[in-house]
């Protein structure tokens, strides 16, 4: 729940803020995301401590498989809930010169699948690299004569790891993210010239 808490206001704080979100939506959406992320975690755990009763291969490959989907569909429904109010009023698309066209709710669906799809990379790193490292440090002489250091090791391990993936998940997409006006709304294409039109994707 916290984790998910953390995650919902990271999304609600980067969002495309061009339009006032009123305080019933942000609620709304708060106890969606939360609510529809916990409930993907959960059920997908309960599904890993079922897999005890399995035979051992078949369990270890759902105890390393299970986490990541758990996390990239929890992150999904969170940016999905979190700015869905931008699905329905659009978002602000710009033309070479800064100034507004108009409000577009095709180019919020591409800013809100874009963030999503980051928040689906940005875990990547973090479920791979860890255990591949910390199974080949596990095996020093050192480590293994000072086992209360694994745990702080692991740590630094994951925070190294995120520290990369963070930067790397986010530059996917640039934050002013372009989309040919032909794609966009009828109204919104016949009211400019430009052929490449701007949004602000958020992060």
């Amino acid at each position: 729940w916290l984790n998910q808490s953390h995650n919902a206001c990271v999304n609600y704080a980067n969002r495309n803020a061009t339009k006032p979100t009123p305080t019933a939506k942000f609620l709304q959406g708060y106890v969606g995301a939360v609510t529809s992320a916990v409930s993907i975690a959960v059920g997908l755990r309960m599904l890993i401590d079922k897999a005890n009763k399995l035979n051992p291969s078949t369990r270890m490959i759902i105890q390393r498989l299970v986490p990541f989907p758990a996390v990239a569909c929890a992150n999904i429904c969170n940016v999905g809930l979190m700015r869905h109010s931008e699905l329905s009023e659009g978002i602000n698309v710009l033309d070479s010169d800064g100034h507004v066209v108009g409000s577009s709710r095709i180019a919020a669906k591409h800013a809100i699948l874009e963030t999503a799809f980051t928040r689906v990379v940005l875990p990547m790193p973090i479920f791979i690299l860890p255990p591949i490292l910390m199974s080949y440090l596990e095996r020093l002489r050192f480590l293994q004569s000072h086992r209360r250091l694994l745990l702080p090791i692991h740590s630094l391990v994951c925070l190294a790891t995120f520290s990369l993936s963070l930067p790397l998940a986010i530059s996917l997409f640039p934050q002013m993210s372009q989309i040919e006006a032909s794609h966009l709304e009828p109204d919104i294409a016949m009211a400019t010239d430009c052929k490449v039109l701007t949004y602000n994707k958020g992060l």
